[in-house]
């Protein structure tokens, strides 16, 4: 192998090096919101929010922000805006609740990661952030 083969093999091994870290990685892609499994990953992250959050009314999803899946598996990240109904956690009807109107009204913007593993009915929360608006 002569010096001037090692120069112009120099750049096909710097464009592999750029490019496979881009193809293999595992960056967050758009999805749509209507997906199967995203869906039941919102219901999951909203069901886990009203659990946790130190509130008596329930909160249910007005708005999805972003919906996003990692490349090559079922971890899918979301954004969703949620409002304070009138209903407490122990209703059974939240979708058909309505919210909370005037000075009591309140919303939250949240972001979930969420590990889906549907066919086993598992979801794990991965991490949660919400500030409310």
């Amino acid at each position: 192998m002569t010096p001037d083969s090692t120069l112009l093999k120099a750049p096909l091994l710097l464009g592999l090096i750029v490019l496979v870290p881009h193809v293999c990685s595992s960056d967050f892609v758009d999805i749509g919101r209507r997906t199967n499994y995203f869906i039941l990953c919102v219901e999951f992250a909203v069901f886990h929010f009203n659990q946790v959050y130190p509130d008596e009314y329930a909160y249910k999803l007005l708005w999805v922000r972003r919906s996003q899946r990692k490349q090559f598996t079922f971890i899918y990240l979301m954004e969703l805006e949620l409002g304070q109904t009138i209903c407490t956690k122990q209703d059974e009807d939240l979708e058909n609740c309505p919210l909370q109107e005037g000075p009591e009204e309140k919303k939250v913007n949240c972001t979930f990661i969420v590990d889906a593993r549907p066919w086993f009915s598992q979801f794990t929360l991965l991490n949660s952030t919400c500030v409310q608006k």
